[in-house]
């Protein structure tokens, strides 16, 4: 992991610093970009302890399509917590763009409902996946978060906003793009759950893994994550785990969509498995709202 060490440092010595909406402060740079063989180890980060139990509820959670926080909470994840309303929602976030898409201008024109039109809810990651399955050469292996007609409805608009699919030569590969990231505390989350994600797809789809490729737009570091962020660069990375998943070819959206919410989390951690995690110890931070 000595390019998320290298981000740090980046950010340390060329931040600007920069007012934010949290009021916060942070050092900010523009336009970074890290990539990582999937095939060399699983991209978690090992220079602070990170914690997978979140990184994956929460990614089985964005790929059911939920916007309540109870599957989270209910498994001991309380990541999103600070956003939600005192009923667990959160609205049209992440979850509900990449499984029902759809245009709020339509639904408002329309209250009643569209006769004969059930098609305005469109569900991005099947098609996704079929799309990879069926055509893999296709340059359209798109899924948007950013729904800017729904922006102002989200508890939070999506800092991730879009990532895309590359099948070349028997292996899958994934590109995202986030326009915000709060390097401490989110990247390290990112990082490993679209890593995850990847590689669900690619088993999936009978491919094996490529790169993830991580864009940003603003990277920030907040001030109150400085000296945690010192003592990262003091810490030397450590060999990357190993991710399994135990589902067979096309199994993947029956298990998210029908049989992940019904089990504990020692039983999705034997579905999709990872072993030789080591790290340093873990560095906390506060979050900013």
């Amino acid at each position: 992991m000595q390019q998320y060490k290298n981000l740090v440092a980046d950010v340390l010595a060329n931040g600007v610093d920069s007012d934010d909406r949290t009021g916060t402060g942070a050092l900010s740079v523009f336009g970074r970009q890290m990539r990582f063989d999937l095939s060399k180890g699983f991209p978690l980060v090992t220079v602070k302890k990170t914690f997978w139990k979140g990184v994956l509820v929460e990614l089985l959670w964005l790929m059911r399509g939920e916007t309540n926080i109870n599957f989270l909470t209910d498994r001991g994840v309380h990541i999103w917590d600070e956003w939600a309303d005192d009923k667990g929602d959160l609205g049209p976030v992440y979850g509900e763009q990449w499984r029902k898409w759809k245009s709020s201008e339509l639904y408002q024109a329309f209250p009643g409902g569209l006769s004969g039109m059930d098609f305005v809810e469109v569900d991005q990651l099947q098609s996704v996946i079929q799309r990879i399955k069926n055509n893999p050469n296709c340059r359209r292996l798109i899924i948007n978060a950013w729904n800017a007609g729904m922006i102002e409805e989200m508890a939070l608009p999506p800092c991730h906003t879009m990532f895309q699919f590359y099948v070349r030569n028997g292996k899958l590969s994934c590109q995202l793009y986030q326009r915000s990231a709060d390097l401490f505390l989110g990247v390290p989350f990112n990082i490993a759950s679209y890593s995850a994600l990847t590689h669900l797809i690619a088993n999936d789809a009978g491919l094996e893994v490529g790169e993830f490729v991580h864009t940003f737009g603003d990277v920030h570091v907040y001030k109150n994550h400085i000296d945690q962020c010192e003592t990262v660069l003091k810490r030397e990375p450590l060999p990357l785990p190993k991710l399994k998943v135990n589902l067979k070819r096309d199994d993947l959206m029956f298990f998210v969509d029908k049989q992940c919410h019904k089990m504990s989390w020692d039983e999705i951690q034997k579905v999709i498995n990872l072993t030789g995690y080591q790290s340093h110890g873990t560095l906390k931070g506060e979050v900013s709202v």
